[in-house]
């Protein structure tokens, strides 16, 4: 397993844009697909983006042409870029890894869109 630590958050005016990251301990970095997820208050934990070895990603609807994962492989780092940032972004942003059996979460970041 990897342990993930996530940073980056905060609070951001409508509009504004956030970039943030996660930083993997543990080997293999590179074999592991990477995720973001959140969970907004009173609500469940979502998909926003995942994106795996080869580089390809997937995101959530709801972010789409305003958010975008990447990694550097050799950072053992994956990122998430937000951009025109709304209101319904506010939520608790989660850092995963998967590889084969092996899932691990980060402890969580908080992002509050606010005027």
């Amino acid at each position: 397993q990897v342990q993930l630590v996530e940073s980056g958050g905060g609070l951001v005016q409508p509009g504004g844009s956030l970039r943030l990251s996660c930083a993997a301990s543990g080997r293999s970095f590179s074999l592991y697909t990477m995720g973001w997820y959140r969970q907004p208050p009173g609500k469940q934990r979502e998909l926003v983006a995942t994106i795996i070895p080869n580089g390809s990603t997937v995101y959530a609807d709801s972010v789409k042409g305003r958010f975008t994962i990447s990694r550097d492989n050799a950072k053992n780092t994956v990122y998430l870029q937000m951009n025109s940032l709304k209101p319904e972004d506010t939520a608790v942003y989660y850092c995963n890894a998967r590889r084969l059996a092996s899932v691990s979460w980060g402890q969580g970041t908080q992002v509050t869109v606010s005027s």
